[in-house]
């Protein structure tokens, strides 16, 4: 059995000093992701069929839920967002100009290019790869939740009904099937073909191809190539963003400012670094007294 989260709250602060130069060096080499892995999203083909929750509900073992559970469109007309039990869903959305036109959007973690939630997480259990996606390392989770507070997409979603060994829950950008090769499953699965997946760059240039191709289509703005910093899953839409699912952001990078603040309150991370580990030391120092008590 692997070491849980309490005896790694004991390890925080030997490991302090340890983790220093890392920081530093991923400070240094920020890594390009036009080349990385993304998905285009085409909300103007999407029919809302929600097959690509049923693939990621498959795939991820989520739910006991079977194929036709996932075929009630009745359920697109309130609003969703992510949760422990779907890290994808699909809403509806109407033009501000035409209410009578009804498109929809699949939204999931964006997996952007310089995460907030990274950035957030003090002991390293979410973190940004070279092929673009953001990995999850539960044996290193301490379930601050600092990576839900966060996130501008609110994605990260915590298994509060798990007593024992909770989690944080998000999309995984199926990192399993993209490394044999494979696309992810809800791309695989939509019929309509609204989910391209391929390199950042490709995706960025064919979603300018299809807006000069047809502008009276698409409103002239890909999402996600700029905000925060850019995002490795980017959409394409009829009407402008502040209609749809997703909220309107700056270009700026959420981390290029929490973490002037973190670093200014924190010194480079040592404080909570060494509050954690002061903390398992007393922990493993009332597990002892107990221990004695009991077999006394």
């Amino acid at each position: 059995m692997g070491i849980k989260r309490r005896d790694f709250l004991k390890l925080a602060g030997v490991a302090s000093t340890s983790l220093l130069p890392d920081l530093a060096a991923a400070e240094a080499c920020a890594p390009d992701f036009d080349h990385s892995f993304g998905v285009l999203v085409d909300t103007t083909v999407c029919i809302g069929c929600r097959k690509c929750e049923w693939a990621c509900d498959q795939q991820n073992n989520l739910s006991e839920l079977k194929k036709h559970d996932f075929e009630d469109k009745t359920i697109l007309k309130s609003h969703r967002r992510p949760s422990k039990d779907a890290f994808t869903v699909v809403n509806s959305f109407t033009d501000g100009a035409a209410s009578d036109k009804i498109s929809y959007m699949k939204v999931q973690c964006m997996h952007c290019n310089d995460p907030a939630c990274v950035s957030a997480c003090i002991v390293g259990a979410l973190q940004k790869c070279p092929h673009g996606v953001v990995t999850y390392d539960a044996w290193k989770c301490i379930g601050c939740r600092y990576c839900m507070v966060a996130c501008p997409f609110q994605v990260p979603a915590y298994e509060y009904d798990n007593a024992l060994d909770p989690q944080v829950k998000k999309c995984t950008f199926c990192m399993e099937r993209i490394h044999d090769g494979q696309p992810p499953a809800c791309v695989e699965i939509c019929p309509a073909e609204a989910l391209t997946f391929g390199k950042r760059r490709q995706l960025i240039d064919l979603a300018h191809h299809k807006i000069k191709k047809n502008p009276e289509r698409y409103y002239d703005h890909v999402y996600g190539e700029y905000e925060v910093g850019g995002t490795s899953w980017m959409y394409l839409a009829s009407t402008e963003f502040v209609n749809t699912e997703l909220p309107q952001l700056p270009a700026d990078s959420m981390p290029d400012n929490t973490e002037k603040i973190q670093h200014g309150i924190f010194k480079s991370f040592i404080p909570p670094l060494a509050l954690y580990g002061l903390l398992g030391l007393i922990m493993h120092s009332l597990r002892n007294d107990k221990n004695q008590q009991e077999s006394e």
